[in-house]
């Protein structure tokens, strides 16, 4: 069994900072990748940033800059720090592991980005 715990969501204005946060537990090991993507109303989920193996970290297309995101191994805890938020950005955040070849994902996070 594999639980992702994932929080740190909420209501944002523009131009506001947010970081999410998604602890992984079970059977967990070894993990190949630890990462977020997200789903805006009305759209498709989109890869938002992943971390692979030892560490090097991939974004989705336009992610990186505002976006950055970093692990803890030892918390088996996956980061996502989002900055410059814009109401573009709002969407269910998703934390996503991949272990053994499967994917487990997290229940999601809302993000709104409002004035």
């Amino acid at each position: 069994q594999v639980q992702l715990v994932e929080s740190g969501g909420g209501l944002v204005q523009p131009g506001g900072s947010l970081r999410l946060s998604c602890a992984a537990s079970g059977t967990i090991y070894p993990i190949y990748s630890m990462g977020w993507y997200r789903q805006p109303p009305g759209y498709e989920r989109e890869l938002v940033g992943v971390i692979i193996g030892g560490g090097s970290a991939r974004y989705g297309d336009s992610m990186q800059g505002r976006f950055t995101i970093s692990g803890d191994n030892a918390k088996n805890t996956v980061y996502l720090q989002m900055n410059s938020l814009k109401p573009e950005d709002t969407a269910v955040y998703f934390c996503k592991i991949r272990v053994r070849g499967h994917d487990y994902w997290g229940q999601g996070t809302q993000v709104t980005v409002s004035s």
